[in-house]
């Protein structure tokens, strides 16, 4: 399938783009402000669907927005009509296209003439008025709130909010390439003569600014983001695409002594905790039970056993343990349990308990095996 894309480096057009890089039976056409016009016709005449992302919403003066929105539409359909295509067309329009405002009647325009051509050619066309997109590669700073404060926390900028109360329609960029997808096998989802995505999520404008400043703050606690809320996953996967390339790492709090060190990773109190513990050859680390708290250990790097006790039992269970054959082992609760270093290197331990750490119940008590 060879697909036509206008407004290829806008924002909608390269998340399209680099998704269908990955698809060896699909070539891209792309088509944007400063490539040939001659190639619009070329184009057309060679394509299977044509993905109409291209527009104007912040021009120097009001007419752009019908030369923009409008004019171009109609420069597309002329060239598909030229060379008689029958490909598909797909159109990002506006929830704006119903407002009595320049840019809503310019879109109102173009989905109009759209829907002239359909009914003149029988070819089909898919009208998707959006809300508000975010996602990754947006502009900062242009016409998206989402991207303007997501720039501006991870650049420790202030960030103004006009209207905390204003209910924000927001649909995310991946969920929109799922629906692109489906209409381009003829499996969309009508309202009449426009197509309908989904899920659309709404937040007010004063949550979604707490929200997002909230996220620089997980390094910090090492608190993990709540993934289970699909909208606070997309907006905090959109807020990583904005940290500046030379803040992307962050030091962890390692606690260190003379027999290795123990750093927390990650915590939450629907995920427990990850934790890194390396041990110096011949050390011995542990000698402790817990009541509730299990664990799960991962050596994935040197050589030692590790030893369980039940309480109320002499038998000592041994482990052996390599990083070269990652093996999982439970840390069953009511067995005390120790890990010692019997290689020549450190022995690296990634270490997940089903609890953070807490000093005021920590749910640890002392024997040795």
């Amino acid at each position: 399938m060879d697909i036509l894309i206008t407004g290829a480096n806008g924002f909608v057009g390269k998340n399209v783009v680099a998704e269908l890089s990955t698809h060896k039976d699909k070539t891209v056409l792309p088509f944007d402000m400063d490539t040939p016009k001659e190639k619009l016709k070329e184009y057309a005449k060679i394509c299977d669907f044509v993905l109409h992302f291209a527009g104007v919403n912040r021009p120097q003066t009001e007419d752009e927005f019908i030369i923009g929105n409008t004019g171009f539409t109609g420069e597309l359909i002329d060239a598909l009509r030229e060379v008689g295509s029958r490909a598909p067309i797909l159109m990002t329009s506006s929830i704006q296209a119903t407002l009595d405002n320049s840019y809503g009647q310019s879109k109102l325009s173009a989905e109009n003439l759209l829907f002239a051509y359909e009914k003149e050619t029988g070819v089909p066309v898919y009208v998707y008025r959006m809300p508000n997109i975010f996602g990754k590669w947006c502009r900062p700073n242009y016409n998206s709130a989402v991207a303007t404060f997501c720039y501006n926390t991870a650049r420790d900028l202030p960030i103004t909010v006009t209207d905390p109360n204003r209910m924000m329609k927001l649909v995310y960029i991946d969920d929109i390439m799922e629906e692109i997808f489906r209409a381009m096998e003829g499996n969309v989802t009508k309202d009449g003569d426009f197509c309908t995505i989904a899920p659309i999520h709404n937040i007010l404008l004063g949550d979604m600014a707490t929200l997002i400043a909230s996220f620089p703050e997980s390094r910090k606690t090492l608190k993990a983001i709540d993934m289970s809320d699909p909208l606070t996953r997309k907006m905090y996967a959109t807020y990583l695409s904005y940290i500046p390339k030379d803040a992307l790492a962050y030091d962890l709090k390692m606690n260190v002594d003379d027999r290795g060190s123990f750093t927390e990773f990650l915590k939450g109190s629907a995920m427990g905790q990850i934790s890194v513990n390396i041990a110096h050859p011949g050390i011995v680390k542990g000698n402790h039970w817990h009541h509730t708290k299990n664990e799960k250990f991962l050596v994935v790097a040197g050589k030692g056993v590790i030893r369980f006790k039940n309480f109320f039992e002499d038998d000592v269970i041994e482990y052996h343990v390599d990083g070269s054959k990652l093996t999982v082992l439970d840390i069953p609760t009511g067995y005390s349990h120790n890990i010692e270093n019997t290689g020549d290197t450190d022995l690296v331990t990634v270490m997940w308990a089903s609890e953070p750490f807490d000093p005021h119940h920590p749910d640890t008590y002392f024997m040795p095996l």
